[in-house]
């Protein structure tokens, strides 16, 4: 674990202006068109035909599944072992490249605005760490998103982050209480680091050094996975 600690150190450093250049690139947003107020990838359009239960993974390219086919993402994977669990649930994937809490504040109310949604799957925070935005600000956001959802009787899986080794200290330390607190005092499901047995490890990453390829959102899969059974229902 520590030497997946120490190369997460060093990926870290690239993120931050990966994730500004990502966000350059216009693509279809979840209405189905560019976005030039955002001008981020997000979620291709989604068209719900059905009165199943819904589970919104929203969240930023760590859920959308940047560099990966629709096919690849964390949500359709999940979707896949929901289905062979013989859950009937449907996921909708609401992620948008280069997005901190902040940016899914503005945005979780359309979100939110599908019918059937039972659970969300909140995974945001990364870009406010890593572009130095305020813990507290995080925080306060993330609880906002939280409480909109528990409004409409959603129930939330909070999915936390660890701070960058480089940061340290007191930063680092607020960073990583920041999740387990707001769990803690939401009294939601917590999931304690998204990229569980990923992160740092090059074998389950692109290129880029930042993103899980296939097999590591695999891993991603199966660690949400695991967390969601307990607030399922048949």
């Amino acid at each position: 674990m520590i030497h997946n600690f120490l190369n997460y150190k060093i990926l870290i450093l690239f993120l931050s202006s990966f994730a500004l250049s990502a966000a350059a690139c216009g693509v279809p947003t979840m209405t189905g068109k560019t976005s030039p107020a955002t001008n981020k990838k997000a979620a291709p359009a989604q068209v719900v035909t059905n009165n199943k239960p819904k589970i919104l993974a929203f969240g930023d390219s760590l859920t959308i599944g940047l560099g990966l086919t629709e096919k690849e993402s964390y949500p359709s994977l999940l979707q896949q072992k929901l289905k062979a669990d013989g859950y009937d649930y449907e996921v909708l994937n609401a992620g948008m490249s280069g997005d901190t809490s902040g940016g899914g504040l503005e945005r979780i109310d359309w979100s939110l605005n599908q019918p059937n949604i039972e659970i969300m799957v909140l995974e945001l925070g990364a870009n406010d760490i890593l572009k130095g935005l305020s813990t507290e600000q995080m925080k306060t956001n993330l609880r906002e998103i939280i409480r909109k959802a528990k409004a409409k009787n959603i129930k939330v899986l909070l999915c936390g982050m660890y701070a960058p080794l480089n940061l340290g200290g007191e930063r680092g330390q607020a960073i990583n209480k920041a999740f387990q607190d707001l769990a803690n005092e939401e009294k939601v499901a917590f999931l304690p680091f998204f990229l569980q047995g990923v992160g740092g490890i090059s074998a389950f990453n692109q290129a880029d050094g930042i993103h899980p390829n296939a097999e590591g959102t695999r891993i991603v899969a199966d660690t949400v996975h695991k967390s969601l059974k307990p607030m399922l229902k048949r």
